[in-house]
């Protein structure tokens, strides 16, 4: 999701051209990681150092199996308490809180469209950590915007700008990361949910300004604008 974002916040992404360059992108990070690698047991075996090196990538490897399952029950502990939050309404009740912020920054999106809606739910989700939900319903808000756009091989100013939002979005409750602190032993593993709103708030503020200030250079045309227009 961050790579499409960089695309589109970059100006006249092709989404097409996207799809299609996706799995080049995809090779040349397995060419990055294997290079760290081959680099990493050359310098080893120039050092001395390659049973220190093979050590150290047999601890990390049961380190993380260790953690991965001290997570299982941490996270569905916390799942289970968004699902149900989520079954109780609170993904509603955060949307309409969201719904006059989102009014400033999607003013090219029309109130009354579905479009609206589905950013207020997705965003929602965002901020309450359901990341499961948050996918699909993200997904769903970019179709919607995408109905809205009359160039469909060109990301609009509102799709940019969501795209910003969520790649960086404030986050209320970390589940993932106060699972893996509880996991490794911490003795205060939610003390990282302040120090997180506030990173992600600063994250998100940041995006938003970078988006507006870049989408000045891609105003919609005229004839766009009046199709967008309710």
């Amino acid at each position: 999701m961050s790579s499409m974002a960089l695309r589109s916040i970059s100006g006249g992404c092709k989404f097409g051209a996207w799809a299609s360059t996706d799995l080049p992108f995809t090779r040349m990070l397995n060419y990055i990681w294997f290079g760290l690698m081959a680099i990493a047991l050359v310098v080893a075996a120039i050092n001395g150092t390659a049973d220190a090196v093979t050590k150290g990538a047999v601890d990390s490897a049961s380190s993380a199996v260790q953690i991965a399952i001290g997570l299982i029950g941490i996270m569905t502990l916390w799942l289970g308490m968004m699902r149900v939050a989520e079954a109780a309404g609170l993904v509603t009740l955060v949307g309409r809180a969201l719904r006059p912020l989102l009014r400033v920054l999607f003013p090219d999106v029309p109130s009354e469209h579905p479009a609206a809606g589905a950013l207020v739910v997705a965003l929602a989700a965002n901020v309450l950590g359901l990341n499961n939900a948050a996918t699909p319903l993200g997904i769903k808000a970019m179709e919607e915007l995408q109905a809205l756009n009359p160039d469909k091989d060109v990301a609009t100013n509102a799709m940019v700008t969501f795209m910003a939002v969520t790649t960086s979005g404030v986050q209320l409750i970390p589940a993932t990361m106060i699972g893996v602190l509880a996991a490794s032993g911490s003795g205060n593993p939610t003390a990282i949910i302040a120090p997180t709103i506030l990173a992600t708030f600063i994250g998100t503020v940041a995006a938003v300004i970078a988006a507006k200030v870049l989408e000045r250079f891609y105003p919609p045309s005229p004839t766009a604008a009046a199709e967008v227009r309710p």
